[in-house]
């Protein structure tokens, strides 16, 4: 089970557990949004001296480092775009695909970094275990709330909050953008002619569209995997986070999948051609504000 890759960076996860893959020890940073990083971990291994644990700041670093072709994504540029979509699709059922290279949970990297907390934690008993989690929880909602003015009641909320700011900020501000509106109606005019059903045509929803569908696929196989959960997802409530159940699958299993996403990324890529680059730049605008808000 995880969190929806859309709405939250894996970034979060590390920010609230301490835990993660590739990463680095915390270290001084010139720039405000490290030292925020940096700043929270500090506060989070004081709180956890103070109820009895050992806890290393840490600071995750994701394994896949900016690069200039991932820039040339960002901005919508439609070579950078379509080069990657041939092989990722929407990147939903690449990482089945590719698992080492995309870091799957499951794979074990050949050069792993690990987190010195996951080493600290392997040491407990069941029950100091419980009693360390709940004491990491309580000790990430005093170090948010310290570090970056928040009003956490737990750990959860911190996704839960930063996705509610940063709906709102996307929704006011590129929902409303006329220009934006327009591209999003001929985007999706273009995709109806190719036979796609589309509902909702905003700007959001259109660029979020495709990854959406097939994170749905996903979660279905997932869920069809388990017997411990309904085989149809709940509706989400307003500022909930979507769960995602991730499937068992080879990467033989996996192939078709990521075929017919590849082949649905690509036209809408080409609907998209307009649209992309003024979206992306605005959306990772607002991403980055959100995520100075929140220390990421």
């Amino acid at each position: 089970m995880r969190i929806g890759r859309m709405i939250v960076p894996l970034a979060a996860l590390a920010v609230l557990c301490g835990c993660g893959g590739a990463g680095e020890t915390a270290a001084p940073s010139p720039s405000a949004k490290s030292d925020k990083k940096h700043r929270i971990e500090a506060a989070k291994a004081d709180c956890m001296k103070q109820q009895g644990f050992k806890y290393v700041p840490y600071v995750w670093r994701p394994p896949v480092p900016d690069t200039d072709e991932s820039r040339k994504r960002a901005a919508g540029d439609y070579q950078a775009m379509r080069k990657f979509r041939a092989k990722h699709g929407f990147g939903v059922f690449d990482l089945y695909v590719y698992p080492k290279e995309l870091g799957h949970p499951a794979v074990k990297p050949d050069d792993p970094v690990i987190n010195p907390n996951m080493e600290i934690q392997s040491s407990l008993s069941k029950a100091q275990m419980g009693a360390y989690r709940k004491a990491l929880d309580t000790c990430m909602v005093t170090a948010a709330n310290q570090v970056l003015g928040l009003k956490l009641k737990s750990g959860t909320d911190y996704y839960a909050e930063q996705n509610k700011v940063r709906e709102r900020a996307l929704k006011s501000d590129l929902n409303s953008d006329p220009e934006l509106v327009e591209l999003a109606a001929a985007m999706a005019t273009c995709l109806k002619g190719k036979g796609n059903a589309i509902s909702d045509t905003t700007p959001l929803a259109m660029a979020r569209r495709g990854q959406e569908m097939f994170s749905a696929q996903e979660d279905r196989l997932g869920r069809a995997q388990r017997d411990d959960v309904p085989d149809v997802a709940p509706p989400a409530k307003e500022g909930e986070l979507p769960m995602i159940y991730a499937p068992t699958l080879t990467p033989e299993e996996a192939r078709p999948y990521l075929n017919r996403e590849i082949k649905a990324a690509l036209d809408d890529l080409e609907c998209g051609r307009d649209f992309y680059p003024a979206y992306l730049p605005r959306q990772a605008a607002i991403d980055e504000q959100v995520n100075d808000r929140f220390g990421m």
